[in-house]
């Protein structure tokens, strides 16, 4: 039986592999903010997918992520997935 944090353990490898690849191909290079660019990477496709499981509905994509409707809607217009 699969459980919900088996999914948090794959969401973290795969996380955790991309900001090592990040790491070891800078090559000495400066860092830039790391908190940002993870926030900005995942977010976007985050939204994409749970609106697509909610049907377009935003009522009910608040309520998977576990946000405010209104916060969604910000979020949303933000990354120009609806205008």
């Amino acid at each position: 039986m699969k459980h919900v944090h088996d999914d948090d353990d794959a969401i973290a490898t795969c996380v955790r592999k991309a900001l090592e690849n990040y790491f070891h191909t800078l090559g000495g290079e400066q860092p830039v903010p790391v908190y940002e660019m993870v926030i900005r990477s995942v977010e976007r496709p985050m939204l994409e997918v749970v609106l697509l499981q909610a049907g377009g509905n935003q009522t009910l994509a608040a309520e998977i992520l576990g946000i405010n409707r209104n916060t969604l809607r910000k979020k949303l217009l933000h990354h120009r997935l609806i205008t």
